[in-house]
């Protein structure tokens, strides 16, 4: 996120925003985790999702809607939440650097399944429901932000393919984080998986989906929770590194040429209706589709001198009403626990800018928060003893609780964008994660 001035009527607008955050994610809390037996096994609702349900439900209702305006400052602050999201997560995985060491290659090796995943299970459903050109896009990453680049040098943005990238881009920013949250929360209570294995299965790229799936695996492994928010973090890190490369030279080459074996098609399909009239048709329908995914996923534009402080107090609160919730009372620790993660995001911010952000400031935080926490640093007591004192949970919560606030305005696009879009999502998340969580398990069988 940029830095930039910030004009007093968005500075004025941010606190109700917040407020009812607050709000949302305190009752949130307040009405603590739930189990549900599904046949399958049990499905644990924890305060995260009450918060992003309360969020949207609040976003989508018509008796007095939710702003626009507001709506796109939630986008933007769930996005700064992440960050601090990532600062405490970092402090897990310094201490936890052995566990990395020893999983040894199935870090790596993982990627493979989330490629595999969705190429192999998601890409021949979506054939199957006819969805055309666009299943290439759509299927052969959960495309996160990364996926519009790949699919736009290959097909061009104009292309179904890079529509399919935009229909699956939102169907994971609504469901994306709920879905995997509910999914991890069975696999993990079937007991059959090294939480490790899970934990790197919940690496898919995106860190609000990472960050729900090893929240809802560390619930049911407990004793395990650093280890698999450290593990989880990494894996996630790797996933956005790798995934780039993983997607353009092998996913997508791959993807395009399963789909015309099933589809028995030639290399390069020309647009639907022959001649340059009709392509100029077909260009200009995905580029106000385009342009209506622009729209609905616009931030406002907001200093982080300003947003930062904001997220952190909100923060702070909810992580207090979390502690009092779960009977610990009040912790100094939490609330030296949120400064340190305000100034790891904030130093993270500077550095970005002094790289000319070349380097996303996500990767800074993660490389500081890992070289402070690591066991041969000299404050990684501290580090550890004050980013361990603030609850994952408490965080998420507050990273969803914005993201349900901000989802109303995507509503009208996501059924735009059609119900196929939906089973072929569900299916790319849930294959993503268990094919990348059996390779990782295997791997560690054989590195240990």
């Amino acid at each position: 996120m940029s830095i930039t001035r910030t004009p007093e009527t968005t500075r004025t607008r941010m606190l109700p925003v917040a407020a009812l955050a607050f709000a949302v994610a305190a009752v949130a809390q307040v009405i603590g985790p739930l189990k549900i037996n599904v046949g399958i096994g049990t499905m644990l609702l924890l305060p995260m999702v009450w918060g992003l349900l309360m969020g949207l439900v609040i976003s989508v209702q018509k008796i007095k809607p939710l702003p626009v305006r507001y709506q796109r400052l939630a986008t933007t602050l769930s996005g700064v939440a992440v960050l601090v999201l990532c600062a405490r997560l970092s402090g897990d995985i310094g201490p936890n650097l052995p566990a990395l060491f020893k999983a040894g290659p199935a870090l790596l090796l993982q990627e493979i399944g989330h490629m595999l995943g969705t190429i192999v299970l998601a890409l021949p459903l979506a054939v199957l429901l006819k969805m055309g050109r666009s299943t290439v896009g759509a299927t052969f990453s959960l495309d996160r932000e990364p996926a519009f680049a790949m699919v736009s040098n290959r097909f061009g943005a104009n292309s179904d393919e890079y529509r399919g990238v935009l229909a699956m881009y939102v169907f994971g920013t609504v469901f994306g984080a709920l879905y995997i949250s509910l999914l991890s929360s069975v696999v993990a209570g079937w007991k059959m998986f090294d939480p490790l294995a899970l934990a790197m299965g919940s690496g898919v790229g995106s860190s609000s989906m990472m960050a729900a799936s090893a929240v809802s695996i560390s619930s049911v492994f407990p004793d395990a929770k650093s280890a698999i928010t450290g593990m989880a973090a990494v894996s996630n890190l790797i996933t956005g590194m790798l995934g780039v490369y993983v997607g353009m030279y092998i996913a997508l080459p791959l993807a395009d040429r399963f789909y015309r074996l099933l589809t028995r098609t030639p290399a390069v399909v020309p647009a639907s209706g022959a001649g340059p009239e009709a392509a100029k048709g077909h260009d200009a329908g995905n580029a106000a589709f385009r342009a209506e995914v622009a729209e609905a996923s616009a931030r406002e534009t907001v200093s982080m001198k300003v947003a930062l402080p904001v997220v952190g107090v909100l923060g702070l609160l909810v992580a207090i009403v979390s502690d009092i919730q779960s009977g610990t009372g009040f912790n100094l620790a939490t609330v030296l626990g949120y400064v340190v993660m305000m100034a790891l995001v904030a130093v993270s911010q500077y550095l970005g800018v002094l790289c000319r952000n070349k380097i996303q400031p996500v990767i800074w935080i993660t490389t500081l928060g890992v070289l402070l926490s690591m066991p041969w640093s000299p404050l990684a007591g501290f580090i550890h003893a004050s980013l361990g004192a603030v609850n994952v949970l408490s965080i998420t919560t507050v990273v969803l609780t914005f993201a349900g606030l901000s989802l109303g305005k995507d509503m009208g696009l996501l059924r735009k964008i059609g119900w196929k879009i939906i089973p072929v999502g569900l299916v790319a998340i849930t294959a993503s994660f268990i094919f990348a969580t059996l390779i990782a398990e295997f791997s560690l069988g054989l590195w240990h």
